[in-house]
C-alpha cells in the first residue's frame, strides 16, 4: 500500500507521508485545548471524556436508528477483521453534520477508548487544504494557477515549463520523495522544504510536464513553499488565520512539528502480521504542506460542508478544485487540485485518502447529494478507513424507505405467485406485464416452484433511480440465496420484478 502522505492507487490516493514544507517554529498552533489548558488538567479531563467514549455526537438532525445501527455494525466489523485499534467517524447528510462517533481504542497502553473529541493525523487529506490556500491566493490576485514555478523557484528542474496547476494535480513530473510505506533513515531527522526541493526538485523529471499523472509529495512541498514565500506564513499558519477560523475549526493540530498529545489518538504500525507497535514520528518538516494536519472527524466534516455549500472559496475556485485535470493528450487523470475526482455508484465523489506514520484516513464528499463521510483510523499501511467510508456511503445511498414493510409483504406475495406460475397483472405496468409473457412465467414456475418456502425474505437496499423507487431483496433457501430487484413508479405500480441467483 503506497501510503505516503498522499498516496495514490487502490486506497484512493492515500500517500501517507505528506511532504512537509518547513513550518516556522513560531507557528505553535496546537488547538485551543492544547494551547490554553495545562497538560495535567487535560489529562484529568480525559477521564470525564472517556465516560462518553461510545456516545455519538449529533448536530441538529440525526440519522434514523436503523442507519446508525448499520454504521455501528460496519465500523465494528471492519475493526474486528483488520485489527486496527480505533476509528473516528463523522457523517454529513442533507448538508448537516448528523453523526460523529468513535470506536475502539485510541491508545493501547494505557488502554484509552477513542472518543469523537480526539484528533487523528489526516495525512494526505491535508493536500485539499494546501490546494485551497493556493486558490485563495489566486482569488486575491497574488498568483495564478498558470504561473510557472520559475516565478518562485527558478532553480528547480524545468521550472519555466511547469505550472502551479501541474503541481497541485500531480502532473508536473517532479519525483516523489516519499513513495515508501516506511520511514527511511533520512526521514527520522528534521529537514527543511528547501532541502527537499534541492534534493528531489532538481532531479530530472520522471516525465514531461502534463504528459502523465503520478502522485508526488514533492509537488506539495513546492506548493507549500510558494505559499510561505508569498505570505510569510507557513501553510498551517495561513490555514489557522484564514481558513480554520472561518469554518469554526478551533482545535486543528500541526503534526508536522509535534506528535499528538496524550489526550489524542496514538498511531500504530505492524510488521507483517505481528503485534501493533507505536509508530515512530517523521522528522520535522517532512510532511509540511503535504500531510501535516491533525483534527477530529467532526472538524474535517466542517471542511466538507464548505465544499458542499460552496462557502469559504468562491464557487469558481471550488469548480477548479473539483474539475478533472486533462493531460496534454486530452485524457482525464482522475484528479483535480488536491482531490480525486470520480464517482461511486453513479454519485459524483470528491475524495482523498491520507496516511502518515501510524494513521490512515478517508474523506469522501458527495456534493450533489449533500453528503460526506469521514473516517480516521490509528494504524498505517491498511485500507480500513476506505473500506469503512465506502461501506457507510453505500448505506447512506440506500434511502430510508417508509413503505419498506408494505413493499416487502407485496414482494413476497408476488414471489409465491410466481412459484405457481401466476401474477396479479394489476400490480404491474404494461412494460412489466410484457416481460412476464408465457415463456417467462413458465420458467419462473419451473425454476422456483421446487424451492418451497424460503427461510428468510428480507430487504437489502432501497434507493431512487430513474424517477422510481428501487428495492432489492434477499430470498434465502437451505442451499441457495436469490436476489430480487424491483422498481416502483410513484403510483405504486411495478415497472420491474426480476429474480436472479445471488452468486
Amino acid at each position: 500500500m503506497n501510503r505516503r502522505i498522499g498516496r495514490s492507487g487502490a486506497v484512493g490516493g492515500v500517500m501517507k507521508r505528506h511532504i512537509g514544507l518547513s513550518i516556522t517554529l513560531r507557528l505553535g498552533y496546537q488547538g485551543l485545548f492544547t494551547r490554553v489548558i495545562p497538560a495535567a488538567v487535560r489529562l484529568a479531563w480525559l477521564g470525564f471524556f472517556l465516560a462518553f467514549a461510545n456516545t455519538p455526537v449529533f448536530a441538529q438532525d440525526s440519522l434514523p436508528n436503523d442507519l446508525a445501527a448499520k454504521i455501528d455494525d460496519i465500523a465494528r466489523d471492519a475493526l474486528a477483521k483488520s485489527g486496527v485499534p480505533s476509528a473516528s467517524i463523522a457523517v454529513v447528510r442533507g448538508g448537516k453534520l448528523v453523526y460523529a462517533k468513535a470506536y475502539g481504542d485510541a491508545r493501547l497502553e494505557p488502554r484509552t477508548p477513542a472518543t469523537p473529541a480526539m484528533r487523528y493525523s489526516l495525512g494526505s487529506i491535508s493536500k485539499e487544504f494546501t490546494a485551497a490556500v493556493i486558490l485563495m491566493l489566486q482569488q486575491h490576485g497574488k498568483l495564478s494557477l498558470d504561473d510557472r514555478v520559475a516565478k518562485f523557484f527558478p532553480e528547480l528542474t524545468d521550472a519555466d515549463q511547469i505550472t502551479i496547476r501541474q503541481l497541485l494535480s500531480h502532473t508536473s513530473g517532479y519525483q516523489d520523495f516519499w513513495p515508501q510505506d516506511y520511514l527511511f533513515p533520512m526521514m527520522k531527522h528534521p529537514t527543511t522544504p528547501a532541502l527537499i526541493m534541492d534534493t528531489w526538485g532538481k532531479k530530472p523529471l520522471d516525465f514531461a510536464p502534463g504528459t502523465q499523472w503520478q502522485y508526488s509529495n514533492t509537488n506539495y512541498t513546492i506548493a507549500g513553499a510558494i505559499v510561505q514565500k508569498l505570505t510569510g506564513e507557513a501553510p498551517f499558519e495561513f490555514l489557522q488565520q484564514h481558513v480554520f477560523s472561518e469554518l469554526g475549526i478551533r482545535d486543528a493540530f500541526n503534526s508536522n512539528l509535534h506528535a499528538l498529545p496524550a489526550t489524542d489518538a496514538r498511531g500504530y504500525s505492524r510488521y507483517a502480521l505481528g503485534p501493533l507497535r507505536p509508530s515512530q514520528k517523521e522528522g520535522v518538516n517532512w510532511v509540511y504542506g503535504a500531510g501535516e494536519l491533525a483534527m477530529t472527524a467532526g472538524d474535517l466534516a466542517k471542511w466538507d460542508l464548505a465544499m458542499i455549500d460552496n462557502t469559504l472559496l468562491q464557487p469558481a475556485s471550488w469548480r477548479e478544485m473539483e474539475t478533472d485535470v486533462l493531460l496534454n493528450d486530452g485524457l482525464a487523470c482522475g484528479y483535480g487540485l488536491g482531490v480525486f475526482v470520480g464517482d461511486m455508484d453513479g454519485h459524483r465523489m470528491i475524495s482523498h485518502d491520507g496516511e502518515v506514520e501510524g494513521f490512515t484516513a478517508g474523506n469522501y464528499v458527495f456534493p450533489d447529494d449533500q453528503m460526506a463521510v469521514v473516517v480516521l483510523t490509528n494504524q498505517d499501511a491498511v485500507g480500513t478507513s476506505g473500506v469503512i467510508a465506502k461501506s457507510i456511503a453505500r448505506a447512506l445511498f440506500d434511502v430510508h424507505d417508509p413503505a419498506a414493510n408494505e413493499a416487502l409483504a407485496q414482494a413476497r406475495m408476488i414471489f409465491v405467485g410466481l412459484q405457481h406460475g401466476r401474477i396479479d397483472r394489476s400490480l404491474f405496468t404494461a412494460n412489466a406485464n410484457s416481460y412476464f409473457d408465457a415463456i417467462g412465467l413458465g420458467d419462473y414456475q419451473s425454476s422456483l416452484g421446487a424451492l418451497g418456502e424460503p427461510q428468510a425474505f428480507k430487504i437489502r437496499a432501497a434507493r431512487k433511480r430513474g424517477g422510481m423507487q428501487m428495492r432489492a431483496y434477499s430470498v434465502v433457501f437451505p442451499k441457495m440465496e436469490l436476489h430480487i430487484v424491483t422498481y416502483a413508479l410513484p403510483d405504486g405500480k411495478l415497472e420491474q420484478y426480476m429474480v436472479s441467483s445471488a452468486d
